[in-house]
């Protein structure tokens, strides 16, 4: 997402530097941690404080995600310093999370969000929450987008019952969906359909084992591929499958979509911000087997419904979400919020 968010800021007519490399995530909320990020930060301003001085500072300052763990502490301070824009996208702000030293460092963020200029916010739920945590922080809503191009330039030729999932194999929510699926999926043997699983991790044999009853010939495993060879598998596709537990969003479930795949999953967290139900897939509620495993049954009996839902699907990803689109309403949302730009718009 950062880096699409970086083509899009070009695409809408400004220039981009990766003004640092710092990594400013914090495993555990120890003080020694702290400190060392602290420290790391420090020096950090210092450096570009000193290269701004011998040459031109940007315009405005971009932080992509600042939250409890990963704080923005560099670029608050050097907006102030040299009177620069400053925007944040996708920052996030969790009340629970206000203890011990997670308390410190979620006042780093909202120190950010009510500095900036605008923070733009990819899930209606994100800018909820800021704006109960920062009443008086500017928000701009601009929801989650892909470059579909790889996949327009494929012609969907959908084979029956194909269906196909495309996810890390890790512990946590992504662990939790491969159970569910193959629990849904176990709910419906007797109908003709085939999985293709793409993905690849640190859980891979337990979930394969998760599958290991199915008979043979009914899962395929992919392993890791490449985006082109993703594009020709869901391309072949009818149907993409994944439960979605606790997903942000899911950038997956776009790029299926742009391929031209109704999508079937939870009506959880972030995934009603890129899948409309009813549009362009189904999704059920919460922890649901059954009803999800009935919407996957109901697709895979329903040509005209599936169809209907799959031309839906690819215009939705391929045209509102795409990387172009995007770029016009960023272009929108910074000439709004932040003063007219130098020579060259800078960030």
């Amino acid at each position: 997402m950062a880096r699409l968010l970086m083509v899009a800021l070009e695409r809408a007519g400004h220039r981009v530097e990766l003004a640092s490399e710092l990594r400013a995530f914090l495993p555990d909320a120890s003080a020694p941690a702290v400190a060392v990020l602290e420290a790391a930060a420090e020096a950090e301003r210092a450096r570009l404080s000193a290269f701004w001085q011998r040459s031109a500072p940007p315009d405005a300052w971009f932080c992509y995600h600042p939250y409890y763990k990963a704080p923005d502490l560099i670029g608050p301070t050097l907006a102030r310093d040299f009177g620069l824009g400053y925007v944040t996208a996708e920052a996030s702000y969790s009340a629970r999370r206000n203890t011990g030293l997670w308390a410190q460092m979620q006042g780093h963020v909202l120190e950010a969000v009510t500095l900036a200029s605008v923070n733009i916010c990819l899930t209606g739920r994100d800018l909820k929450g800021l704006a109960a945590a920062a009443p008086a922080a500017r928000l701009a809503l601009l929801p989650p987008f892909i470059d579909p191009s790889l996949l327009l330039k494929q012609q969907p030729e959908p084979r029956p019952g194909r269906l196909i999932a495309v996810a890390m194999m890790r512990s946590g929510d992504k662990m939790q969906s491969y159970i569910m699926l193959a629990e849904a999926l176990s709910r419906l043997v007797h109908l003709p359909w085939q999985l293709s699983i793409v993905g690849d991790g640190p859980k891979a044999a337990e979930v394969r084992a998760l599958f290991a009853g199915f008979e043979e010939g009914r899962i395929i495993w992919h392993g890791q591929k490449t985006e082109s060879e993703i594009a020709a598998l869901l391309a072949q596709s009818a149907l993409y499958v994944w439960p979605g537990s606790g997903e942000a969003y899911g950038l997956a479930y776009l790029e299926a979509q742009a391929a031209g795949l109704p999508v079937v999953a939870q009506e959880v967290a972030g995934v009603p911000e890129v899948v409309v139900h009813g549009r362009t897939g189904l999704l059920t509620p919460p922890g649901d087997v059954d009803a999800y495993a009935q919407a996957i049954e109901r697709l895979l009996a329903g040509d005209e419904e599936r169809n209907a839902l799959a031309g839906a699907a690819r215009i939705f990803a391929g045209e509102e979400r795409s990387l172009d689109h995007a770029a016009e309403q960023m272009g929108a949302i910074l000439n709004q919020y932040l003063k007219q730009a130098g020579s060259d718009g800078r960030f």
